[in-house]
């Protein structure tokens, strides 16, 4: 059975043309209004049934229009050079992980985005947009991450792997052992740095993006550390679909 706020919204929904239907008296009305409450009444399916088609109806508009902002933002979402990219030179589909390096589960998700790629070597490519959700500690291991990356982009993958396997919120030593640990003391975040964090907020945000671990695969959003397989499963679905 649906939610009671679904129930009484689909209700009202039903009620709301017959009663807006000039020029019914208000005796005709109320009759209507009887006639609909017998009819859910001895047929309770009813709702359940319409419940679902406006279900389906929602999500297929939803749909329509993450598919419409996805075609108009090509460029930021899959072509930004100031934003990491892994995977296949060529990709058949490429994937936008949206990812906090303080988020318990972007780190539990991230082996499997890794082992994807390894999977599908020729076929899966991967844009990372890093959101700071989680503190200042976020914000400026991502910094340093995407400066690295727009400096020398061989050297971006250690460095990202070592702050994601850090296990539970980092700290300002977390950080720079990280630095030391992949021979990169020596750098200093830069201001583009900060523009692709803006970037990534602000798409993240228009495509509705409420928490991270989050990622688009095609034109479906898939929010939280979904297991590999299921991940899979819609990538293969996904790549079928392209041909």
């Amino acid at each position: 059975m649906k939610s009671t706020l679904l129930t009484l919204t689909l209700l009202g929904t039903l009620l709301t043309p017959a009663l807006h239907a000039a020029p019914f008296t208000p005796e005709q009305e109320s009759r209507i209004k009887e006639l609909i409450r017998e009819t859910l009444v001895a047929n309770p399916k009813i709702l359940d049934e319409v419940a679902d088609a406006w279900e389906k109806q929602n999500a297929a508009d939803q749909a329509s229009q993450l598919g419409n902002f996805i075609k108009g933002n090509q460029e930021v979402l899959f072509n930004s050079a100031t934003s990491p990219r892994l995977g296949a030179k060529n990709p058949k589909l490429t994937l936008v992980s949206f990812t906090d390096y303080n988020c318990p589960f972007c780190k539990q998700f991230d082996p499997h985005l890794a082992r994807l790629l390894k999977a599908y070597p020729n076929d899966v490519g991967l844009v990372i947009k890093l959101l700071p959700f989680k503190g200042q500690t976020s914000a400026k291991a991502a910094q340093y991450s995407l400066t690295l990356w727009q400096q020398d982009p061989a050297r971006f993958l250690a460095l990202h792997d070592k702050l994601m396997s850090k296990q539970g919120m980092l700290t300002e030593a977390d950080i720079n052992k990280a630095l030391a640990a992949t021979g990169n003391t020596a750098l200093k975040p830069e201001a583009r740095a900060t523009e692709e964090l803006r970037n990534s907020l602000r798409i993240g945000t228009l495509l509705g993006v409420q928490g991270t671990p989050a990622t688009l695969i095609g034109n479906q959003l898939v929010s939280g550390a979904i297991p590999y397989e299921e991940l899979e499963q819609i990538v293969k679905a996904e790549l079928a679909r392209k041909g």
